[in-house]
């Protein structure tokens, strides 16, 4: 008799496989400034770091479209957690050997980009493909965990540096790298299905033609662009900008974003059933653009703080949310989609936060007239919101 297949345990390793992307993009914006005085780099190339990190993940997304298919998610999503690993291990070693720490910086992070390029496009429709019932609820919680592994990088990091000193960030590094280590044997073991089977799906040039789609695209790259813009900078924010010492900026600023944004998940994942998702989404876009003129217009230590986590909660659903919007009027879109959202994604990650990074600069390393310009991306995307519900009605006339 056959044994039923336990997709429990390919949830838990997708959680995790979220987990390590957490580390893959949080970690080293703690470093920026220890980067910058360590090194001797400017803000500018500092701004170059994220910017980097989200503009692999963007050419990884485009080119899994086509190769993911082929060759297999089980293997595609192993490789991603073995190049994690490796990318945080030369992240220790190689800004010291080679003769441009900066250089060295930036190659460790292509590296474990590129995994954290394929988890962003496997893990959902991974999850998306297991027999489990209410998917949104799911697909919520699933994404709760790349905010749960925000707290546990800088909760962790923060009490290595206060144990240890933060010129020991190398020792940590390799610590963090285990995670995905271990992850690899998860996925090696799992039952893992197809969202799509071959041949079924739209594929990209079907894709390409559905006007729908491109809104969805703008949705999701205002939906990176928002979440990385604060998520990226709020450690230097916090230090540089509202003048709190490092423990307890990176307590005030990446964490409780993370906190809030992961809260906001969790929230969604027990409420879907409840809640009309493009209205919600709607409300967090003005909602987080209001976070962001507050963090940015103020003087005051505690209402910066305040701006920077209600823009962690507001963004919370933005990501997960325009994924099973994408699922629902696209359900023959299969890993096409995904990878297209996911590049959309990052490519909102990597204008985000070098707009805060470049504007910063350009007001003499103003970090509060970069978070400034942040609040264009999620009025965009309630304006996009606002336009997918007016398509839609339309759609209902015509169809009724």
């Amino acid at each position: 008799m056959t044994a039923k297949p336990n997709y429990r345990r390919t949830l838990r390793a997708c959680y995790l496989g979220y987990v390590t992307q957490a580390i893959c993009a949080n970690f080293a914006p703690l470093l920026f400034l220890t980067f910058q005085k360590t090194y001797h780099i400017s803000l500018g190339e500092i701004a170059l770091i994220p910017s980097v990190f989200f503009l692999t993940q963007l050419l990884v997304d485009f080119a899994a479209a086509e190769f993911v298919d082929k060759i297999g998610y089980r293997t595609c999503v192993v490789v991603s957690h073995i190049l994690s690993a490796a990318g945080l291990g030369l992240l220790a070693f190689l800004p010291d050997l080679l003769p441009s720490p900066f250089a060295g910086i930036l190659i460790s992070v292509m590296v474990y980009a590129v995994s954290s390029g394929l988890i962003e496009v496997l893990v959902s429709p991974i999850v998306e493909a297991c027999p489990f019932e209410n998917k949104e609820s799911r697909m919520s919680l699933l994404h709760s965990f790349y905010c749960w592994g925000v707290v546990a990088v800088v909760l962790g990091s923060t009490l290595f540096f206060a144990l240890f000193g933060v010129e020991h960030w190398r020792i940590l590094t390799l610590l963090w790298a285990l995670v995905p280590f271990c992850n690899i044997f998860n996925f090696l073991t799992c039952p893992i299905e197809r969202l799509v089977e071959t041949g079924n799906g739209l594929g990209v040039k079907n894709l390409l033609r559905l006007p729908v789609f491109w809104l969805l695209i703008l949705l999701m790259a205002c939906s990176g662009a928002a979440e990385s813009a604060m998520a990226q900078w709020a450690s230097a924010f916090t230090e540089a900008a509202m003048g709190l010492p490092k423990t307890l900026g990176d307590l005030a600023g990446p964490c409780l974003f993370a906190v809030f944004m992961g809260l906001s998940r969790v929230l969604g994942a027990g409420m879907s059933r409840k809640l009309e998702l493009r209205r919600l989404m709607l409300v967090c876009g003005v909602l987080c653009a209001g976070g962001y003129l507050l963090a940015s217009l103020t003087s005051a230590p505690a209402l910066g703080v305040a701006g920077c986590a209600l823009c962690g909660f507001s963004v919370g659903i933005m990501w997960p949310g325009t994924i099973s919007i994408s699922s629902r009027i696209c359900p023959a879109g299969g890993t096409a989609m995904f990878a297209f959202l996911a590049l959309a994604g990052d490519l909102g990650g990597t204008i985000g936060p070098m707009s805060v990074g470049l504007a910063a600069d350009l007001a003499g390393s103003d970090l509060k007239r970069g978070l400034l310009v942040a609040a264009v991306f999620p009025a965009v995307l309630a304006a996009g919101l606002a336009v997918l519900n007016r398509m839609t009605a339309r759609r209902r006339t015509a169809e009724g």
